[in-house]
């Protein structure tokens, strides 16, 4: 079992290798919780494991009983804190026809962001990735500080 891969983006920001706007939202012993680093909006959060696993099926019985409860909690908190139209959750581990270290978005889709980029759902994201455009740094930081408050263990949404 692999728990650091240098060179792979979620270690490296998990392991302080590459700076994290907003610092990390959420740790438990085997995930964090922290806003995602490319183009997909303010609120996009990530949730992924704390050592470097590149498939769901190689996940800990741990691991997998976590991931659950935190997934639901996350989601939870993106859409009070945003109010979109709806919450998408999706895994990636996928670049360059190569497995990468797993990792959820939990993404706010929003009417603005659907209605600028023209689509939804797996659209919305290519357009938003086509585009390049940071959210920024402030706006994310803000963000995570109110996520933070809110993944805090005894205020489950």
């Amino acid at each position: 079992m692999t728990s650091d891969v240098a060179g792979c983006l979620a270690c490296d920001l998990t392991h302080g290798r590459v700076p994290l706007p907003g610092g990390v939202v959420r740790t438990t012993p085997y995930w964090r919780v922290e806003h995602c680093v490319g183009p997909l909006g303010v609120g996009t959060l990530l949730v992924k494991p704390v050592r470097h696993v590149e498939s769901v099926a190689d996940l800990t019985t741990e691991e997998s009983a976590d991931l659950g409860p935190l997934l639901t909690w996350t989601a939870g908190v993106v859409d009070k804190l945003v109010a979109p139209e709806q919450v998408y959750v999706c895994l990636w581990s996928h670049a360059g026809r190569e497995r990468g270290h797993v990792h959820f978005v939990v993404q706010p889709a929003t009417a603005e962001a659907i209605d600028s980029h023209g689509g939804y759902g797996p659209a919305l994201q290519t357009a938003m990735f086509a585009r390049g455009e940071l959210p920024e740094a402030s706006a994310v930081e803000s963000f995570c500080d109110q996520a933070r408050e809110l993944l805090t263990p005894g205020r489950e949404t």
